[in-house]
């Protein structure tokens, strides 16, 4: 037990640091962007929104690309990591071509139906430089998941942090024009991400070389490696895409209740990211450790495993549900004076406290019933739980206010949970391949 948890740290803090630099990086180039006025705000609001749609694509992709890679290194089978890779790059071409291509072209319609009036035409000079650098954004998601997958996540958390200072260096220069520099507004926001992006993908592929096996040559099978990618991606990328979807709804129902609610939730949803992150990071290391002993046929470790992570997850969760119920209010203290706002994000922090420990279980374990090839529970438990939450919020904010709407999580979270553990019951272990030479757990660990 304790060599797994010593492995799922070892795994999970680079990605920790590498998610949480980008929430940071976000949050500093909206300071920026602040300063044009609100318009830029709703616009580059709009393009974030945009983007995270289409992460859920890539996800699907880039996760099941890390699962593939540590899967065939605990099975010892020197041809699948050069399929997988070379798999990778088509299906993040293919993405590619099938979402900037018209995205750049219909990118005046894609504004003008959630903006109106000058939001609108800067998102719409967003979204040119934006979606044509697409390629970048995708390129990079599935980088990183070629060192991940080979047990490397200490690289990945270096280049974000390249990618995310030069961000914080760009966004000033290019947003404001201090001295002699242009004031290009939300497009120099655009162009300070799609440069920051450029130079941190440029790095990354010089680096792949020497960590990560070449494709080399032309192998066999890539097509079907396509399709493997694909079935072990598709629950993570589904579960991103459903999560915000009901995310958005959420915000809506929030926005019933008046500003300082949408204000209030923002601010304390802000805070929360940083213990779901780790909740998330914890997820990632654990699809890749579980994957590793599934190739390597490794079902007694398979299970121990199950139980660091849920020990690790219930850990992570219950200290962020005890922050968030008691050091709410002097949290929201260093974001926000107006008494208004400030209330009704302590209200919302004190009632997230109720879902952060499910929500850790679901999320955490999650990776380990992908990483071992069970997706089946993880899909169905993410749509019960997801439809569980939107259906309480709607129910509750009616003799509850918003405080019900913000009460939906929690339902949603131990809804999820439950049918996890109830689908996923003998599913761990039991479909680990069986591989003629299962090497011990600490040799394995040592690679």
């Amino acid at each position: 037990m304790r060599g797994h948890l010593r492995r799922l740290g070892a795994l999970a803090g680079p990605v920790y640091v590498e998610l949480l630099s980008g929430v940071l990086a976000t949050v500093v180039s909206t300071f920026w962007v602040a300063r044009l006025g609100a318009p830029a705000v709703a616009a580059v609001t709009l393009a974030g929104t945009v983007e995270n749609l289409l992460l859920g694509v890539i996800l699907v992709v880039a996760s099941g690309t890390s699962i593939r890679l540590a899967r065939a290194r605990g099975a010892d089978d020197p041809a699948e990591p050069a399929r997988t890779t070379r798999a990778a790059w088509r299906l993040c071409a293919a993405a590619t071509l099938a979402l900037a291509l018209p995205g750049y072209l219909l990118r005046h319609q894609l504004a003008d139906t959630f903006l109106d009036g000058r939001a609108a035409a800067l998102a719409a000079d967003y979204f040119a430089v934006a979606l044509p650098a697409l390629g970048l954004f995708f390129g990079q998601r599935v980088a990183d998941e070629l060192f991940k997958g080979a047990g490397d996540t200490r690289t990945p958390m270096r280049i974000a942090l390249l990618s995310n200072a030069l961000l914080l260096l760009l966004d000033p220069l290019l947003v404001l024009g201090p001295g002699p520099l242009p004031a290009l507004g939300v497009t120099g926001a655009a162009l300070a991400l799609t440069g920051a992006r450029a130079i941190a993908f440029a790095v990354t592929l010089r680096l792949r070389p020497r960590t990560v096996p070449a494709a080399g040559g032309a192998p066999t099978g890539v097509g079907a490696a396509a399709g493997r990618i694909l079935r072990a991606g598709l629950p993570f990328g589904l579960d991103f895409t459903v999560r915000m979807a009901v995310g958005t709804a959420q915000l809506a129902l929030t926005a019933g209740f008046g500003v300082a609610a949408v204000a209030g939730y923002g601010v304390g949803y802000r805070l929360l990211l940083v213990a779901t992150m780790a909740f998330y990071a914890l997820r990632q290391a654990a699809a890749i450790e579980s994957a590793r002993l599934g190739g390597a046929g490794a079902s007694g470790a398979l299970r121990e495993l199950h139980r660091a992570v849920g020990r690790s997850a219930a850990l992570t969760g219950a200290v962020a549900a005890l922050l968030a119920a008691t050091a709410a209010g002097p949290l929201t203290a260093q974001f926000t004076s107006d008494r208004a706002v400030a209330g009704q994000s302590e209200t919302f922090l004190r009632t997230a406290a109720l879902y952060l420990l499910p929500y850790a279980l679901v999320v955490a374990l999650g990776g380990v019933y992908q990483g071992a090839g069970a997706g089946r529970p993880v899909v169905v438990s993410v749509l019960l739980g997801l439809g569980a939450q939107l259906a309480a919020s709607v129910g509750l904010s009616g003799p509850l206010g918003v405080v019900g709407v913000w009460t939906g999580p929690a339902v949603g979270a131990v809804v999820q949970l439950t049918a996890l553990m109830l689908l996923g019951r003998g599913a761990i272990g039991d479909r680990s391949t069986p591989h003629r030479a299962v090497r011990p757990q600490h040799e394995g660990a040592a690679r």
